[in-house]
């Protein structure tokens, strides 16, 4: 499957920025920034502030999920907007280990775009949904990794 346009990662960003206000609002309340996206990689950065720490003053469990919805489903999006398709994605699952608390800036990294880029594959030539596990980490600002996911995505294209 040929790409048919590239996408820029402001562009990414405008969108990711439309989502919260319009579709999901939570994760306009968290105010994620999208770092590098490209067919391989993402990053998701979450800022540590008052509206995503918890009492002890680490990032809210609740706030790393967003991160980790983010950087393993933004990567759907994005191969669905270059290959000219539209997708029906969600997630059907997840499973967390939160390795130490997360006491900074947090950056959610998603290494796995060929394997999402070929579940999209998958998905147009059997013509139906495919649910697949994407890993996903977090790492603080001293490069440690915080937590990981594993997010159970579930797409089909349309």
């Amino acid at each position: 499957m040929q790409q048919t346009k590239q996408i820029s990662l402001r562009k990414m960003n405008w969108l990711l920025f439309l989502m919260g206000v319009v579709q999901i609002p939570l994760i306009g309340f968290v105010r994620p920034k999208l770092i590098e996206i490209n067919d391989e990689v993402v990053k998701v950065k979450i800022k540590l502030r008052r509206r995503t720490k918890n009492h002890l003053k680490s990032m809210y469990f609740g706030a790393l999920a967003v991160g980790a919805d983010i950087a393993a489903g933004i990567h759907v999006f994005y191969f669905s907007e270059t290959k000219g398709v539209k997708t029906s994605f969600a997630f059907k699952g997840m499973k967390a280990d939160f390795i130490k608390r997360a006491e900074s800036d947090v950056t959610f990294v998603c290494d796995e775009g060929k394997l999402i880029a070929s579940l999209l594959s998958e998905s147009i030539e059997k013509k139906e949904r495919i649910n697949h596990p994407v890993m996903v980490k977090a790492v603080d600002n001293q490069n440690e990794v915080v937590a990981t996911f594993e997010m159970i995505i579930s797409l089909k294209v349309l």
